[in-house]
């Protein structure tokens, strides 16, 4: 029976203004109705009061006031002062004024917003788009970071995974991955699987054909984030967080290493961070339609825009239906995505957003597991890739339901109060048979029965969190300061059914025939219920301790609180270091932390303490072009302490009993390139290596210790509208221990293997696109194990997609 379910020269400027001052999370969500920065200027201009500053800081202010966007490169701006200003302006005259003596000019772009460039001698400060000449250049910000829709790029602006204040790559002393729409759009990337596959050092392990778990340095990724709103994912009773479409984010960020600063509980190697689209002020609307291999069937629509003549009401909504079938015979699975935000200025200073979000994923014949890894004689149970160990009845739906609503009051000295609330339900319905257990007989096939099991349940999970954050002064330096509470509440029930097993007469001859059992008269039947309650206080201060080096410190304090679980007071710390060598290169330091209660207890009876995982890393980071392309490269040492090993021994109250040691223990690097390496080039690359040790004996061996990823697109010049891409991916050997039929256990190694991709899209007007993808195109054949089924899975065989893109 399985274990439970088992588990260019331009850099993106603008950054709305960060928060007001610190205050009680109670009191924050009360004072919340008031000022929104984006606000666009009314025809008569803006009133503003922006202080004396760096250039840099005055073009901020202003941009984030009057509600443009604004691009520059920061080698334009370095050392250069602004006196502010102060009454009314529009956008023009007041980068005019902004701008007069700097001997720097903005220039309108044709799409909106503006870029900075040198001006000419005797040349006007402000020059309008229609005299400009340039391709359009603009960059949205808000306080998730800058927004990578519409940018072309492979690289984000600045991001606000790591500590809630907005930060560009650079400056954040973790190392960030990050998929862009422009890069899932390139590559056709629908699904989370498939982000993962393109995202440096993710790794990822196949249960069966519901269920994936994704790893980072060693770790099992049970932490999961929307729009940076931490939920937890139980991967062996999966509900629905590996399927998630595409069609509704914006990006996914993946926060390396330990992340309880914002996220509290948590395995230590890393959050995934997926942040939905937004509403636009100006009407866009798209549908595209795609056909693929084994009846891939596919079609979205997306439309948004200003609801009120002035723009302070604006929407989008996101459908998306899919109906594939696979290589497997018989399994199908259809996936219906609908997605719904407004936002709302209630006042200039005072933004409402609200949204919901509806995904279900109804399979047909589900695998339950793998194949058994041996045969009887020992051999290797070489099955062909269409097979499908499912029962014809078998199925495992998953789906999600979310409402979420968010008040963001931005105050006069770029300050801002943000508050939000998140309710999602995560549910399943799985009834699931399989041939999966034993080892078959290459004579006869006998050897196999099956597993048949049902589970249905679901969880509910309801997170609210408060945040303020803002600069302040000290010593005659700006620093930056956020501090915040939040609350969670997740109350998990299932159902559980085991019909015990059958034996296969035949398993040579196995085609999904098998009578679905009577789950009223199962052998064993089961219900859980489960309330997990956490609730904290953060905070963290961005210290300017020097132009050149900046200190982030921090820490979270918080309460876990379960049925037989209570932690109160457990703080979790926070330090960074970042010191930029020049106006591209940066080296850092960090040290992070996260926390896992566990239930485990002594012989004494005395409950474990929680697990403590710890990441130190350091590396160095650098952007060029103005931040169209970042590079990193990072060393880092996880370990997780207060692992509970089995005594032999019993508990008072008769359980197994435990003792803490230490736990995995990982060391390795990574490195990562993204963005615009040349005028027309994307690329997204990474090379990671890590050793996972506990006892000094290796672990975490289903995932490989090496791993390299590339994937690149260029539009030719000499052919206008065309897009040609590709890539690979490899990884080296993993193994696992498993059963076998005469050994007892034995290691079973996998080779490493590659497995490229290639793509070409071309554009027949400005608003229709068709695009080609085509995934393992060489068609390698390779697979992946489960060590704790005992199975393995083939990974897929060479799929073609085309897709047609119409924007209006």
């Amino acid at each position: 029976m399985p274990s439970g379910l088992v588990s260019a020269v331009r850099r993106p400027f603008v950054r709305h203004p960060i928060a007001r001052a610190a205050v009680l999370a109670g009191l924050a969500f009360t004072q919340l109705p008031a000022a929104y920065a984006q606000a666009a200027a009314p025809a008569a201009g803006l009133q503003v009061d922006i202080p004396a500053g760096t250039l840099d800081q005055v073009l901020n202010r202003f941009a984030a006031r009057a509600g443009f966007m604004i691009t520059i490169d920061a080698a334009l701006t370095a050392g250069k002062k602004s006196p502010g200003l102060a009454g009314r302006y529009g956008a023009a005259d007041g980068l005019a004024a902004i701008l007069a003596g700097s001997g720097l000019q903005a220039v309108g772009q044709d799409g909106g917003g503006w870029v900075l460039r040198v001006a000419p001698p005797q040349a006007p400060a402000v020059v309008p788009a229609a005299a400009a000449g340039l391709p359009a250049l603009t960059a949205t910000a808000n306080q998730l970071g800058e927004v990578t829709e519409g940018s072309g790029n492979y690289t984000p602006g600045a991001i606000a995974t790591a500590t809630r204040l907005v930060l560009k790559p650079r400056e954040t002393p973790q190392t960030v991955s990050v998929v862009t729409r422009q890069e899932m759009e390139d590559f056709g990337l629908t699904t989370i699987d498939e982000v993962m596959a393109h995202t440096p050092g993710i790794s990822i392990v196949t249960y069966d054909t519901e269920r994936t778990e994704y790893f980072a340095r060693g770790f099992a990724i049970q932490n999961f984030q929307y729009d940076g709103i931490p939920m937890r994912r139980d991967s062996g009773y999966s509900a629905g967080n590996t399927l998630s479409d595409m069609a509704i984010y914006d990006r996914v960020e993946v926060l390396k290493g330990a992340t309880g600063l914002l996220t509290g509980s948590g395995e230590p190697g890393a959050t995934i961070n997926l942040i939905r689209k937004k509403p636009t002020r100006d009407f866009q609307g798209q549908a595209s339609v795609g056909v693929g291999s084994w009846n891939d069937l596919r079609g979205q629509v997306d439309v948004g825009g200003a609801v009120d003549e002035a723009g302070r009401v604006r929407a989008r909504a996101v459908a998306a239906y899919q109906h594939k079938e696979s290589q497997l015979d018989g399994h199908e699975r259809r996936t219906a995505v609908l997605y719904g935000i407004v936002e709302a200025d209630l006042t200039p200073s005072t933004l409402l957003t609200v949204g919901a979000d509806f995904q279900n994923n109804d399979p047909k014949r589900s695998t339950w597991g793998g194949i058994p890894i041996y045969a009887a004689d020992g051999s290797f149970n070489d099955r062909p890739r269409s097979f499908n160990n499912g029962a014809d009845w078998s199925h495992w739906d998953q789906y999600t339901r979310t409402v979420f609503a968010t008040v963001e009051h931005f105050f006069a000295d770029d300050w801002v109060l943000k508050a939000q609330f998140n309710h999602q339900i995560n549910g399943y319905d799985a009834e699931l048979g399989s041939a999966g257990s034993g080892f078959p007989d290459p004579v006869d096939g006998s050897g196999i029965s099956t597993w048949e099991g049902k589970y249905v349940g679901k969880t509910v999970a309801d997170a609210l969190d408060v945040y303020a954050s803002g600069p302040f002064q000290l010593l005659d330096r700006r620093h930056e300061l956020v501090l915040g509470g939040s609350l969670t509440k997740r109350r998990w029930t299932n159902r559980g059914y085991w019909a015990g097993s059958n034996e296969v007469p035949d398993y040579d001859a196995w085609d999904g025939r098998l009578p679905e059992p009577d789950w009223d008269n199962a052998s064993w039947k089961g219900r859980n219920r489960e309330t997990t309650r956490e609730n904290g206080l953060y905070g963290a201060v961005r210290w300017n301790l020097r132009d050149d080096l900046k200190l982030i410190s921090g820490a979270r304090v918080l309460n876990y609180e379960t049925s037989d679980i209570d932690e109160s007071g457990v703080v979790v710390p926070y330090l960074g270091a970042v010191y930029d060598l020049d106006q591209r290169f940066s080296v850092y330091a960090s040290g992070t932390t996260i926390f896992m209660p566990q239930s485990a207890q002594t012989e004494a009876g005395k409950t474990l303490d929680p697990q403590e995982g710890r990441n130190l890393e350091a590396g160095v980071k650098a952007e060029f072009f103005g931040g169209r392309l970042n590079a990193s490269a990072a060393v880092f040492h996880l370990k997780q302490d207060n692992y509970a090993q089995e005594t032999g021994g019993l508990t008072p109250s008769g359980g197994t009993a435990y003792r803490a040691i230490d736990g995995v223990t990982t060391k390795g690097y990574e490195l990562e390139l993204s963005g615009q390496v040349a005028p027309n080039w994307q690329l997204h690359a990474g090379y990671s290596h890590k050793v996972s040790r506990q006892d000094g004996l290796k672990v975490s061996t289903l995932t490989p210790e090496n791993q390299f990823s590339l994937y690149s697109s260029w539009k030719p010049a000499a052919v206008p509208g065309l897009t040609l891409g590709g890539g690979a991916r490899w990884q080296d050997k993993t193994w696992g221990v498993v059963s076998h039929p005469t050994l007892g256990t034995v290691r079973h190694e996998v080779d490493g293997y590659w497995v490229a991709d290639a793509m070409v899209s071309y554009q027949f007007s400005p608003r229709l696109t068709g695009r080609l993808n085509v995934t393992n195109l060489f068609d390698k054949k390779y697979y992946t194990i489960f060590s704790v089924y005992s199975t393995y899975s083939w990974g897929q065989a060479r799929a073609v997609a085309l897709n047609l893109d119409y924007r209006f």
